[in-house]
Formats: structure tokens, sequence, C-alpha cells
């Protein structure tokens, strides 16, 4: 039962007045989705509140049979209420003395029934959301695995969770944030693993958010939690994967699930968490870990391997007669530079204008690309065909990214190599090289180093990113969260 504050408005026993109060906030008879029924029940009036698209009609229906079916002989006004309490036949009823949370329970999809002379309301669980049925995410698709993804409805995650942790210590705590949108987030962890520090820590952020929406839900509850800045390195890391999400619960890291968002916030993430995968997961030890280093190749190429190649067109000598090969063998009016910067920075456009292309004319995208833009720009000499090469190559390494935000960040830092090895040739690429991993080495995401494993170093963790272990070689779960209990025997 929840009892009133001082900020609340309390439930009086006149249904008059609660309901006249709860016409003027909720917009009954003006907003068409909010429902009202008033029935006379056991000689009182009963008033139902719901909302039309986020409640189960047929509940509604089969709870308002139920009531017409009480007998009203020799039931006295002080029986009324407790008589409609034990005849209302579902799994999940509260009471209420506050019309305030009344009315966001009815927003969030529940009914609230009051009955005349009665300071409390009934709060009956009837939602039924408009969403889709859980699929695989198109953005972690795995040879082998399971094809169920999490969906835009919080109570189905929940369940998707439970279901791969079936453990009595898996904690799924409830928080509401905004004033206006009121916005379900919840915090799971499992209770004797996870550190207790960072969900209090968690806990505090989330109280303390003071907006009046959060309309981009999980990436506007990230920002207030991290405080990112302009630092461009995800400090989080998001996943649609339900098995994903168990293994890190089963870490010790704490999940964070926001309503219509499909995407799970797990925290705190190190680097080295956006360069995993699940499909590493999948496979035996030695092909995850080639396809762990292949991936890592792919990395490296997305942020190194244009500054280098710059680097050797400004300072040719730098290059052993061996390679002598690299380089642009072909003259251009237009200076490498800013061949590099149209190409990459158009490439960009077009996986931006992917993303908005319907489907049925991407195919004819795809070819505008690929001929017009490409091909015909080195017939006319506006590029160099080491350009496209080179560009073509960074693109894919970006693409093997697992993490769609560490991809774009890194491509950020890329232009940025390229053009202070333009400008300060050697220098320029040394100094900004090591730029870069200064960035990293003093980012850090909820008081947890960005760099670990390797900055500050532990070499056994390091061992596990580099090469992926076999599960029961896999005893000790990562200090870096500070588990309660740090040994996988449960």
């Amino acid at each position: 039962m929840s009892n009133p504050t001082e900020q609340e408005t309390p439930i009086v026993m006149k249904l008059e007045q609660n309901r006249k109060l709860m016409n003027e906030r909720i917009g009954v008879n003006t907003s068409f989705d909010v429902g009202f029924r008033s029935i006379t029940i056991l000689g009182h009036e009963i008033n139902l509140y719901y909302v039309t698209g986020l409640c189960d009609t047929s509940y509604i229906i089969q709870i308002l049979r139920q009531l017409n079916e009480l007998d009203d002989e020799n039931q006295g006004k002080d029986e009324a209420f407790q008589s409609i309490h034990d005849e209302l036949v579902h799994q999940q009823v509260e009471l209420t003395q506050s019309i305030d949370t009344s009315i966001t329970r009815i927003l969030s999809g529940l009914i609230v029934i009051f009955v005349e002379g009665a300071s409390e309301a009934f709060i009956i669980d009837v939602r039924s959301y408009p969403g889709r049925t859980p699929k695989e995410p198109d953005t972690e698709k795995v040879i082998r695995g399971s094809r169920d993804g999490y969906t835009e409805n919080i109570v189905e995650n929940t369940a998707l969770t439970r279901r791969r942790i079936r453990d009595e210590r898996l904690r799924f705590e409830m928080l509401q944030v905004g004033k206006r949108s009121k916005t379900d987030i919840c915090i799971a962890y499992i209770n004797d693993i996870v550190d207790p520090g960072i969900v209090k820590l968690i806990k505090e952020e989330m109280k303390n958010i003071d907006t009046d929406g959060l309309s981009m839900a999980d990436k506007s509850v990230e920002e207030f939690l991290v405080r990112q800045g302009y630092n461009p390195f995800p400090l989080v890391r998001y996943t649609e994967r339900p098995d994903v999400a168990s293994a890190h619960l089963f870490e010790g890291h704490v999940l964070i699930m926001v309503d219509t968002s499909p995407s799970m916030i797990i925290t705190p993430t190190t680097y080295f968490h956006h360069v995993q995968h699940a499909e590493e997961y999948r496979q035996s030890p030695m092909v995850g870990s080639f396809v762990r280093w292949v991936r890592f190749i792919g990395i490296l190429f997305s942020v190194f391997l244009l500054p280098l190649w710059m680097l050797f067109v400004v300072n040719p000598e730098l290059l052993p007669e061996s390679l002598s090969f690299i380089g642009p063998t072909e003259e251009s009016t237009i200076p490498i530079i800013i061949q590099l910067l149209i190409a990459d920075l158009g490439l960009e456009m077009l996986r931006i204008a992917a993303i908005h292309t319907p489907t049925p004319l991407s195919t004819a995208m795809g070819l505008i690309a690929a001929v017009l833009v490409g091909q015909i720009a080195i017939d006319v000499g506006m590029f160099v065909p080491e350009v496209i090469l080179y560009i073509a190559l960074a693109a894919i390494g970006s693409y093997s990214t697992p993490s769609y935000e560490l991809s774009v960040a890194n491509k950020m830092a890329r232009v940025g190599l390229v053009l202070f090895t333009a400008i300060f040739g050697l220098p320029g690429f040394v100094v900004g090289s090591t730029a870069y991993v200064l960035l990293l080495a003093r980012t850090k995401s909820l008081s947890t180093p960005y760099l670990w494993p390797f900055l500050p170093f532990n070499g056994k963790a390091l061992m596990q990113v580099l090469i992926r272990m076999s599960v029961p070689l896999s005893k000790i779960r990562p200090s870096i969260v500070h588990p309660q209990n740090n040994r996988r025997k449960g």
C-alpha cells in the first residue's frame, strides 16, 4: 500500500470530489483515449479509469463482470470496500491513498477503481503495451545462438533476462524518472555478486535526474548518468541481446533497462568491453580468438591506416626500399589530404544516407556510390586509386567494430590524426597518436578506468581480453567491477 506524502493529494471519501479532480488532471471527456466508467455495486458508486491504448480490454471486461456478479444483500456501507477487494480476481492488485499515484498508474497502463465512501483506491495491472515480438537484433547477429532480442516493453525485457538467470538473488528495482514523462527505469543486478557501492551510486544518479521527460529514453539516461561532455568515446555499453546482458550480470555488472527502448545499458564498462562480440563465445576458443584478433586488426585499421599512409605520402623517405610501392603512383591536381577528407566524409554521408534510404532503394543507392561516385571520380582524376583503396580498408575496419558508438568515435580520431600528420608530418603523427592514447587513459566511466586491464595493468585479465578463454577456465570474475563473490562457483 502506498501512502500519500506531503506533496501528494490524498484520496477523500467523497467520490464526487475525487472525480472532479481526476477529470481536471487527466482530461476525461477531453482526451479520447482516457476511459471512464461509473457503475453501482452493492449500493455504492464505483468509478473506473483507464487508458484505452495501454490496457487489455478483455481483462477490463472480466473485472467489470466479476463486480456486477456481487450479491448486494445485507451489505453495509463499511463492508462494500472489503467485499469488492475480495472479489477482484487478479494476480496484481494494490491499494493507494494518493491521487497522484493513481494518475501515474493510469497513464502507465493500469486501471484504477475508486469506491464511494473509501479513502483508498484499487490499482489493477492490466497493461498490454503495443509493440513487436522478440527477434534477433540487426546490430548483434550471430551465426549460432539464440534469435530472441529485447523489445520496447520493459516487462518483456525483465522476463527475457529472468528466463536466463533463475536465481533468487537477481533483483529488478523499478524507478520512475521525469516529472512529465514518468519513464519506467529498471536497475537489474545479482545481489550477492554486484558491488553495493555501484548500485548505490547508480540509484543516486537516477534519483537526481531533474528533467521533465526522457524523450530519447536510454540515451538521455546515459547522459545524466556518466556526464560525458565532449568526450566522443562511449562510456557505457549497449546490448539488445538477453544472453549478452545475462553474461555481464554474472560478472557483477549492473543493467539499466529503460521502458520504450530495446537497448540495455551495461555499467561499468571499459574500452575492451566495446570490442567484444557474442559471436566469439558461440565458437570454439581457438576460432573465437581468431575472430577476435581479426576484429582487433580491423579496429586498428579504422584508426591508424589512413594516418600512416598519409605519413608515408608526406615523408616518403621513411619507407624502406621493399615497401616503395606504397604511395600514390599517379599525379593529381587535388592534394592528397583533401582527397582523403572528401572521400572519408563522403563515405560517412553514404552511411547516413543508407540509414534513411527505404530498403527498395538501397540497392540503387549502392550502385550510385560504387559506380558513379567511386569509379568515375578516379577516371576524371579527382581521386587517385590508392585513396579509394585505403578509405575502403579503413571503412571495413569501422564496420567490423562491434560497438557503433566506438566506431564513430574512432572515425573522428582518425580524421584528427590525418590532419595532424598532413600538417606536421612525423611529429604530428606521434603527438596525435599519443594524445589519442592519453585521452583513453584519463577517461573513466563511473570511476572505472577506461583502459583497464591495460592501464592499470592486470596481466591475467589482459590475457582474457586478448585470447578467448574457454568457459571452464574462466573461474574468476573481472576485478574491475569489485564483485563480492569473485569466483564463478555459485
